[in-house]
């Protein structure tokens, strides 16, 4: 784990950037260092290995899921997760609904948005998205809070191009705060920027830098 490159990154981070450390396929005790280190707000995105975590780690810790949410996993971190930054779906999103009023939460979400020029890529698409937001069926969820917006670049050198991605997040941001939310203070957070990238994301407008090899090292796949 590189301490001086977490230093690095969290004093570069303008106010109101906040710095997810992605932590999947590392042991607890790699995160309880960064944890003893002033880190509260760490990244997984497999349920159980989350779950797994959360059991063993300190309970303040901010858990947030940001990989690819299957509906059979949601119950592994319904009772718990601080947010959701990966919902990409009306159907996904009605899963996390039910699983909240179970455990007698209100979980914050974020909308996933397919940005990047990569088939492999999960998100809607921004008519997809207001399709579901105006429907009758959405306004029925009073279970979940939509806080704002994730994206994935394409995983290129062009930074142009990356550039051209997040700007259009930010756009779509913009249109579903003016359109959706502007009476809902907390659709604010726009998730984007990772180790390769989060520069160019935070001069986009980010909110939520997911930060996981930068810190960490490569990851171990065996764990």
């Amino acid at each position: 784990m590189n301490i001086e490159k977490y230093d690095e990154i969290r004093a570069s981070l303008p106010a109101g950037v906040r710095l997810v450390a992605v932590s999947k396929f590392k042991p607890a005790e790699d995160i309880a260092a960064l944890y003893q280190h002033g880190q509260r707000v760490f990244g997984e995105n497999h349920a159980q290995e989350m779950k797994a975590k959360h059991e063993v780690l300190p309970q303040d810790i901010e858990w947030h899921f940001i990989g690819h949410l299957q509906t059979n996993k949601i119950k592994y971190i319904a009772p718990y997760v601080a947010m959701i930054h990966s919902i990409d779906s009306f159907p996904l999103l009605k899963e996390v609904n039910k699983y909240a009023v179970k455990n007698g939460r209100t979980i914050p979400c974020l909308l996933q948005f397919h940005i990047a020029d990569e088939e492999t890529k999960f998100g809607f698409t921004l008519e997809e998205c207001e399709d579901m937001l105006q429907s009758a069926e959405f306004q029925e969820l009073k279970n979940v809070e939509i806080d704002g917006v994730m994206g994935m670049a394409t995983f290129t050198d062009d930074q142009a191009q990356v550039r051209r991605e997040f700007h259009h997040l930010r756009r779509i941001f913009e249109e579903l705060k003016t359109r959706y939310f502007s009476q809902n203070p907390d659709f604010k957070e726009l998730s984007m920027g990772m180790t390769e990238d989060y520069p160019i994301a935070i001069s986009e407008g980010s909110t939520l830098i997911r930060i996981g090899s930068a810190i960490f090292g490569p990851r171990n796949y065996s764990v």
